[in-house]
């Protein structure tokens, strides 16, 4: 008997479905209502691959970076200090002090480290929505 391995989608949405996918490999995750946000505080979510995203409402847009600090490797993003450095929407890490662009997660402060973003918005229905690739998991086929 031969055993492989077979490529599937996990089951966050269902990726076949248009309606919840944002692009060929990516869905929408709902996070949470847009007026449970604070303007210029962070909040954290759990997606349900196990990342962690921080999610801010700045200037009526809505910015997502990874929660996990590139420098002190600790999930503390969220509770980062939201603000600009030079005219940049910035959020400033509270550990190490690092500000990253809200926009594009580029360091404002030293240009070799960066932080991830995810695209994000506020569906018709006032729930913020993340875009993120569809996780990968891998069945055993016999």
């Amino acid at each position: 008997m031969t055993t492989s391995l077979r490529r599937t989608t996990a089951a966050f949405a269902d990726p076949a479905d248009p309606a919840d996918r944002a692009d060929h490999g990516t869905i929408e995750i709902p996070v949470c209502p847009v007026d449970r946000l604070i303007r210029g505080r962070g909040v954290a979510a759990l997606l349900p691959d196990g990342r962690q995203v921080a999610v801010y409402l700045v200037d009526d847009e809505i910015h997502a970076l990874c929660n996990i600090d590139p420098v002190a490797r600790a999930a503390v993003m969220s509770r980062g200090l939201v603000g600009d450095r030079a005219g940049v929407p910035a959020v400033i890490s509270p550990i190490g002090k690092q500000a990253y662009a809200l926009a594009d997660g580029r360091g404002l402060d030293d240009p070799s480290r960066g932080i991830s973003v995810f695209p994000a918005r506020v569906a018709s229905d006032g729930t913020v929505v993340i875009a993120t690739e569809a996780a990968v998991r891998y069945s055993i086929a016999a």
